[in-house]
């Protein structure tokens, strides 16, 4: 046996008094010694330790708070549990569960039955569990059981996989209807061309080439797109290097997505002449994508406003100014996802693919820019785009 601190002198002298007490108003002897020795022994294990169990006792300790600082700086949250109670938690646990966790149940903690399986178990394994810090969280929680009592508890964070994963399967998924929309137009107008009973006449014919020249037309814009699209995904990591002028770029690829009948609706301010490290292949694509919408969509007797300017934060902007109809607020978030269209009607039947201005954020984030869309319904829409500027001088280019 061990002695653990000075002996309990108080408590033994409190203890006497109390059942000298008890049996003086009670007057019975056996019960005031009965609670006497339960006090006193009481106290006297207190005083007295077995050295194994003190031993074992600081050596856990002593590991636990090894583990937590070992574990403290961890990138993925990490708990250690003892008979299912939370006795650490590294600071990324803490930031995703909240630090009230320590000493928390794990079942109460996690709330997931796959999770509560595993924990009621004792087990060793892994479970995929939702929700515990956002709604939308997707974790992989990996559970290792030590000994009968600590069990180790590692989140790793798989959300970003599963929106790839969901984003991807939504791709596919439109891409397939709208490569299937144009197909089957095709398909059907020569099929009547070669079936029809009786032979079409030369106006029918006429008509039915026509419809299927702009949907052959139709698709190959979209397997364009597509392509243009992969490509800049597949560069997005890669910043470009070329010096770049932007002022002359901005002018050509206007005029090219205008054209000959569109060019008097052009209205030029372009009152700086910035250089960039770009992609001049790519940032003729964006001008052209968001002049062309700009004069698909905006008022036919009004002009698109090509405005090209500095900023005090060192970026080039340039902005893309329509005044047509508007945009409601609750599309503006999702303009830029792939196929999305306020009026699918609309766009269709001007030509659009859907994925234009998926395009133009991919290659303003490979320039390290930042797209901005605003718009008032009845007023119009402006679309602005701001790319870090180069510190080479137009002169030495």
């Amino acid at each position: 046996m061990q002695k653990r601190g000075a002996f309990p002198w108080a408590g033994s002298i409190l203890a006497v008094a109390t059942c000298v007490t008890i049996y003086w108003t009670t007057g019975q002897f056996m019960l005031s010694a009965a609670a006497l020795i339960v006090w006193l022994c009481t106290l006297w294990l207190a005083y007295w330790t077995p050295p194994e169990i003190q031993r074992v006792t600081e050596v856990e300790a002593y590991d636990v708070q090894r583990v937590s600082r070992l574990i403290e700086n961890s990138g993925a949250p990490i708990l250690v549990t003892s008979r299912n109670r939370i006795i650490v938690a590294n600071q990324m646990a803490r930031k995703v569960l909240g630090a009230h966790v320590i000493e928390q149940d794990a079942r109460v903690a996690f709330r997931q039955p796959e999770a509560i399986a595993l924990i009621d178990q004792r087990a060793t394994g892994r479970a995929r569990i939702r929700g515990v810090a956002r709604r939308r969280d997707v974790w992989l929680f990996n559970r290792q059981q030590l000994d009968d009592d600590l069990a180790v508890i590692e989140l790793i964070n798989q959300t970003a996989e599963e929106d790839i994963s969901r984003a991807h399967t939504d791709f596919v998924a439109n891409a397939s209807h709208e490569l299937r929309t144009p197909l089957a137009s095709i398909i059907g107008y020569v099929e009547t061309l070669l079936e029809g009973e009786p032979p079409a006449t030369p106006e029918i014919r006429q008509k039915f080439l026509g419809t299927i020249l702009n949907e052959a037309n139709r698709l190959q814009g979209l397997v364009s797109d597509l392509m243009s699209l992969s490509r800049i995904e597949a560069e997005k990591h890669d910043r470009p290097q070329e010096i770049v002028l932007l002022k002359p770029l901005i002018e050509k690829a206007s005029m090219d997505a205008a054209g000959l009948e569109r060019q008097p609706r052009l209205d030029f301010q372009l009152d700086a002449d910035p250089t960039v490290s770009g992609d001049p292949r790519q940032l003729e694509q964006l001008v052209r994508n968001l002049v062309d919408n700009a004069l698909k969509y905006g008022d036919p007797a009004k002009p698109v406003t090509i405005a090209l300017s500095t900023t005090d934060n060192q970026e080039a902007k340039l902005a893309v100014i329509d005044r047509g109809d508007g945009i409601a607020k609750e599309h503006l978030p999702h303009l830029t996802r792939r196929f999305y269209r306020t009026d699918p009607g609309r766009s269709r039947a001007s030509g659009g693919t859907g994925l234009g201005l998926a395009i133009v954020k991919h290659i303003v984030e490979r320039h390290a820019g930042r797209l901005d869309i605003t718009s008032q319904q009845g007023q119009g829409s402006t679309f602005t785009v701001r790319i870090p500027l180069n510190e080479v001088s137009p002169e030495n280019v």
